[in-house]
């Protein structure tokens, strides 16, 4: 009976090693080899736009509509890319360019040192010392001049007659110009559809399409050489680049810019190639 009571304690003092061994053991943990998902207060790489450089004419451009849409004074877009005569011809393919090129000035002849023989160049240095070689001023930093700033030099002051505007349709003004929304270059003028749209000034139709995306059917007339009106959204042209206006003159009928959105007209003007809020200029109704 004995051995058998031996035999319990000896099963028991077991047991209870085992149980002390399991509770010490230390936890078992799996190490993460994956990258940690990025904090979301990190921002993704900014990727810098920059100006386009040039631009692939397509058919149907014309120098007024390409200085239009990239928001230029067509004279110097003409300038830096050579093109000259009265109606600035331009053809599918050309490639302009729409940025000043650099012109750098180039350093006169007496600056440059060509190499010579040591026994040239002793005699030089004696006569050098005997001669008086008058000096001239020296000018600080010459800056390399852009082909904007020469255009400008050479230009004549542009002489403006003074315009009469006059309103380009009937209706009321549901959009007004805004300098900080690039949407809001003109105002628009609501009316029916197929009103008479008018010229705003006398001048000639340079650029009659829808080439122009967010302009729909345009009219861009030139008054002057400084000032450009826009006549957008029309549902029908009356007029073709080329023609020659009085102020009032009827060019084209109201349309939409959308199908079954309310017949508007876009109406812009524009002073140098920047737009400038038509409303002072139009007269008090």
């Amino acid at each position: 009976m004995l051995g058998s009571v031996g035999l319990a304690l000896l099963l028991g003092l077991l047991i209870n090693t085992t149980g002390c061994s399991s509770r010490g053991s230390a936890p078992v943990s799996t190490r993460n080899t994956t990258q940690s998902p990025p904090k979301a207060d990190e921002k993704p790489p900014i990727r810098r736009k920059f100006p386009l450089t040039y631009y692939l004419v397509q058919p149907g451009d014309t120098l007024y509509s390409i200085a239009w849409r990239h928001h230029l004074e067509y004279e110097l877009l003409a300038a830096w890319n050579g093109i000259r005569g009265a109606d600035y011809q331009i053809f599918p393919g050309q490639r302009l360019r729409l940025k000043p090129p650099m012109i750098r000035r180039k350093k006169p002849a007496s600056q440059v040192v060509e190499r010579q023989p040591s026994a040239d160049r002793k005699k030089q240095t004696a006569l050098l010392k005997h001669s008086v070689v008058p000096r001239r001023p020296a000018k600080a930093n010459p800056q390399p001049q852009t082909a904007p700033a020469r255009a400008l030099q050479e230009r004549k002051p542009k002489k403006s007659i003074k315009l009469n505007w006059t309103w380009p349709t009937k209706g009321r003004v549901v959009q007004t110009f805004s300098t900080s929304d690039q949407n809001r270059k003109g105002i628009r003028i609501h009316g029916g559809s197929g009103q008479a749209i008018v010229a705003a000034e006398a001048g000639k139709v340079v650029y009659a399409g829808g080439g122009l995306v967010g302009y729909g059917n345009l009219i861009i007339i030139k008054h002057d050489r400084q000032f450009l009106s826009a006549y957008g959204y029309n549902r029908k042209l009356l007029v073709k680049e080329g023609d020659k206006l009085a102020k009032g003159d009827l060019v084209a009928h109201m349309g939409a810019p959308n199908r079954g959105g309310q017949p508007v007209l876009h109406f812009e003007i524009r002073k140098q190639g920047k737009p400038v809020n038509p409303l002072p200029l139009l007269p008090r109704r």
